[in-house]
């Protein structure tokens, strides 16, 4: 029994389709009981837990072969990082607690970064379970290509691409969901000792240009990418709602001056840029 959290969001979804494709039994592992009859028509198992709710995880994880964990994304948090730090504290105890063989942990590029980030919610969770007493997989994946999903009706209507990362000709590591979920899933199968960091991008670096372009290409008109001016983006960001925009900005800092980045070791995805552009457009909008 494989147990998955973050079932319903686009990766955890594909490993778990990945995992029925092999004849392997999953447990969906989820907040939300009225989303569970999908998984259960499908022939899974459900587990109905709350990333912060220890006990209810320590059930969901209890007898599984291994499981794939997906810390909540949190995009706008709270001084200190509360909110994940809830959740890690519950997922470290009930992986403890569910003495859970293998285990499988969505990070990220950049966990390892000094600077205080975004990102530095993935490096908490993964000094919390440095010493889980299990097979442990760190999964750090690259800038997903999946995030120009949000420019594509501004794009559609104006022919720009409104790019935080810069210069817009650099490229950096993308890529896509399918990849890892695809990689989360062998990883899961495999057997393994100890902990171990698997870095994964996509078959080639994708630029905010190169973005643009595949953009303009599945939309059908010409798309530029626009800089963003850095000493507009605390006021941009305020002004969509966000309330804590540093730890954001600081993210796209690290990319920007490259202390957020992989080295030459990082595994290397299929799925071509275009194709999950293109797949993007079809579907729509987030």
């Amino acid at each position: 029994m494989f147990a998955i959290t973050g079932i319903t969001g686009q990766v955890g979804g594909q490993i778990a389709e990945a995992l029925l494709a092999a004849k392997r039994p999953v447990r969906a592992v989820l907040r939300d009981k009225a989303k569970a009859w999908r998984w259960i028509e499908r022939g899974c198992e459900a587990a109905i837990a709350a990333m912060d709710d220890a006990a209810a995880l320590t059930a969901a994880f209890t007898g599984a072969e291994a499981a794939f964990v997906l810390l909540p994304p949190v995009f706008d948090p709270a001084s200190g990082f509360a909110e994940s730090r809830r959740n890690i504290g519950a997922i470290s105890a009930a992986l403890r607690a569910s003495g859970v063989p293998r285990v499988v942990v969505l990070s990220t590029i950049g966990a390892e970064a000094a600077p205080e980030n975004l990102l530095t919610q993935l490096q908490l969770l993964e000094q919390a379970l440095a010493d889980l007493p299990a097979a442990v997989t760190f999964l750090r994946a690259a800038w997903f290509v999946e995030n120009v999903a949000w420019d594509i009706e501004g794009a559609r209507k104006s022919g720009t691409m409104p790019s935080f990362l810069q210069p817009v000709d650099r490229p950096i590591a993308m890529v896509a969901t399918a990849d890892v979920a695809r990689a989360a899933a062998a990883l899961l199968l495999e057997s393994s000792e100890g902990h171990r960091v698997v870095e994964l991008e996509g078959p080639a670096r994708v630029s905010p240009a190169a973005l643009a372009s595949a953009l303009g290409q599945a939309l059908g008109r010409e798309v530029v990418a626009q800089t963003v001016p850095r000493a507009d983006w605390e006021a941009l960001l305020r002004a969509q709602g966000m309330r804590n925009p540093v730890p954001r900005m600081r993210m796209i800092d690290g990319f920007n001056e490259g202390w957020i980045d992989f080295g030459a070791g990082a595994r290397k995805g299929t799925t071509p840029l275009q194709a999950v552009v293109d797949g993007l457009v079809r579907r729509g909008t987030p």
